[in-house]
């Protein structure tokens, strides 16, 4: 295993920033899309709770990946909880909003936010890790 550096150079307050907007952004779009959703009730629960579990397995699956990278060693059994999770997560969305009885311009609008919201989730993680990290080093 590689020694850890001295220093860690750090993300910008502009590239914070961004990150912290786009999220921002993404979970608006998200919730516009759902409030506004012509669906009905039972759609917009199914596909709020899509939402949510999609962002926090995302979350989960980033730590894991991390740390895996990192030479950190989780049980097979979380790996698969972890990787199953998120899948399920992914899978059981897609197949609410491909089942919906909404036009397609809605279905585009809420799929592409969709995944707007997952990349920003990873981006986040990211940002978050790396400065804990960054953190961790110079207390050394």
């Amino acid at each position: 295993m590689d020694s850890a550096p001295s220093c860690m150079r750090r993300d910008t307050s502009a590239w914070r920033a961004q990150v912290w907007i786009s999220f921002g952004l993404s979970v608006a779009i998200c919730g516009i899309g759902l409030a506004w959703l012509p669906g009905t009730d039972l759609d917009r629960a199914f596909m709020v709770m899509g939402y949510v579990f999609c962002m926090t397995t995302a979350f989960a699956l980033s730590k894991a990946v991390r740390d895996a990278a990192a030479g950190l060693a989780d049980a097979p059994l979380y790996r698969l909880v972890v990787w199953g999770g998120f899948g399920l997560a992914m899978g059981l969305t897609a197949w609410g909003l491909v089942r919906m009885e909404i036009q397609p311009v809605w279905k585009s609008y809420l799929g592409v936010g969709w995944l707007y919201l997952i990349t920003n989730v990873f981006t986040l993680a990211k940002m978050l890790r790396d400065a804990h990290e960054a953190d961790l080093i110079e207390r050394r």
